[in-house]
């Protein structure tokens, strides 16, 4: 399933794409691929952040951040947030496993409270696949998108979704119209 919407960006914005697979060269993968390709297309600059190769510490709740603005790890997280926040679109994608996003992309997610108030006005995409061929399973895994993108995101704007269902083997998703439909949204941006 895709929905996007018409509104656009100006020429040559900067798009990020976070691909929370861990699963190098899979289908979430490969949909984070040809939604890129399309951006580019489009005219568009866009970089692709593997979280799975990133040093990304799990959060502790420690609240430092909320008091002193940065989290006590440094880690890679700090190029990451400098890289969201001057980024004019933010896509957000993972495999769901379980019902829901995978751990990594939900380790960078949870990364975000220091800074998560001065992603402002972005425009979003949100991708999942999964091996269940029912589109209603994949809800949750984009509500765990929106939790950061609706409720925390001031002026954040969702612009397309894509649930890929029934894509269980490594590359199967290529004998599916889901490429098609990624590289179009991202040559809509």
């Amino acid at each position: 399933m895709i929905s996007a919407s018409d509104d656009s960006v100006p020429m040559c914005a900067k798009v990020l794409i976070l691909s929370g697979s861990p699963r190098k060269g899979g289908n979430t993968e490969i949909l984070c691929a040809r939604f890129a390709e399309g951006a580019r297309d489009a005219g568009h600059e866009v970089e692709t952040i593997r979280v799975c190769e990133k040093d990304i510490h799990f959060c502790t709740g420690c609240d430092s951040c909320i008091k002193s603005g940065r989290c006590v790890y440094k880690d890679d997280m700090d190029g990451i947030r400098d890289m969201m926040m001057s980024a004019d679109v933010l896509v957000f994608s993972s495999p769901v496993y379980f019902y829901t996003i995978s751990a990594q992309i939900k380790a960078l997610i949870d990364r975000t409270v220091p800074f998560y108030t001065k992603l402002e006005n972005k425009e979003v995409y949100i991708i999942v696949a999964a091996a269940d061929p029912d589109e209603s399973m994949l809800e949750l895994a984009v509500e765990s998108f929106r939790g950061l993108t609706r409720d925390c995101m001031e002026g954040a704007v969702e612009k397309g979704v894509i649930k890929a269902t029934g894509v269980w083997e490594k590359g199967v998703v290529e004998s599916t119209d889901f490429p098609k439909m990624a590289y179009q949204m991202g040559r809509s941006v």
